[in-house]
């Protein structure tokens, strides 16, 4: 009788261990494959909702600001390092500087050397969210040489990507030549409502030839800052702040805050730079379960 069930069980293990081997792929060396492709099911044999997940690796939003094809040079700036880019030519009179990341939250100081210990503009860049609301601004660099410092002061888990270009940003503002200008005192501030169809709003700050400070932020409802610029100029006049701000959903309104005194006003011009497709006023938005 003991024999009679010991031969049962040894039936048992070598059936299970053929079907196990059956089922299991094999590569060219007999070894059982247990890499995650062998892993994940086929999506001509599985069920609804077993399809393989694809990674979608394009970026978002990469036709904005003034050169479009600017993210060909991009360098990937880790949290707490920092990155330079010197032209030593002094034809070079303006670039562009963009920043974004993966749709984590981007934090960074872009600052303009030039010379020794001489700093002409500053700005502080905080963004909710680098993939959907990326960073375009132009950077006046007269008189060179000049090096544009991109440090980004976020965590070591928050990269960023960034690039500097000098090629086609020369009329870069030409469109908010003719635009209505406000004068926005020291300590004053105005906001800049914008309809849902405008995607991108452009704005210039100027002077007349004084500092220039100023707060930028963009807002979506009460007290929710999508995006915030901290910016100072040497001289307004010889460098003006050009900026472009990406204004997706709706709510969006641009508040620009003067935060040098009383004695040093700025001139505010803030218009949209790209539309959408105007929604019918008289169509509802649908909501709820499909």
């Amino acid at each position: 009788m003991k024999f009679y069930y010991t031969a049962l069980v040894l039936s048992a293990v070598i059936s299970a261990t053929n079907a196990f081997t059956a089922n299991t792929p094999l590569n060219l060396q007999g070894h059982v494959d247990t890499s995650l492709n062998s892993m994940m099911p086929d999506p001509a044999v599985s069920g609804a909702g077993m399809s393989r997940p694809s990674i979608n690796t394009t970026p978002r939003n990469d036709n904005y600001g003034v050169n479009p094809g600017k993210w060909e040079k991009s360098l990937l700036v880790q949290g707490g390092s920092l990155k330079t880019w010197t032209y030593s030519s002094p034809a070079v009179e303006r670039v562009e500087v963009s920043l974004r990341t993966d749709g984590r939250p981007l934090d960074a100081d872009i600052d303009l050397w030039q010379g020794p210990d001489n700093t002409p503009s500053k700005m502080r860049i905080y963004v909710e969210d680098g993939a959907l609301r990326p960073f375009s601004a132009v950077v006046e660099t007269p008189r060179g040489p000049n090096t544009i410092a991109i440090r980004n002061i976020g965590h070591l888990e928050f990269p960023m990507s960034a690039t500097v270009v000098a090629n086609d940003v020369e009329s870069s503002a030409a469109d908010l030549e003719g635009a209505p200008r406000r004068t926005i005192q020291g300590g004053a501030l105005h906001t800049y409502p914008f309809d849902p169809f405008v995607e991108s709003v452009q704005i210039l700050l100027k002077t007349d030839g004084r500092p220039l400070n100023a707060r930028i932020e963009l807002l979506q409802g009460p007290n929710n800052n999508k995006q915030v610029m901290e910016v100072y100029c040497e001289d307004g006049l010889d460098r003006p702040f050009y900026s472009i701000i990406e204004t997706p959903g709706s709510g969006n309104v641009v508040r620009i805050v003067n935060t040098a005194p009383v004695e040093f006003p700025l001139t505010a011009s803030v218009g949209a730079y790209k539309l959408g497709n105007p929604q019918n006023a008289l169509e509802p938005v649908i909501g709820g379960d499909p």
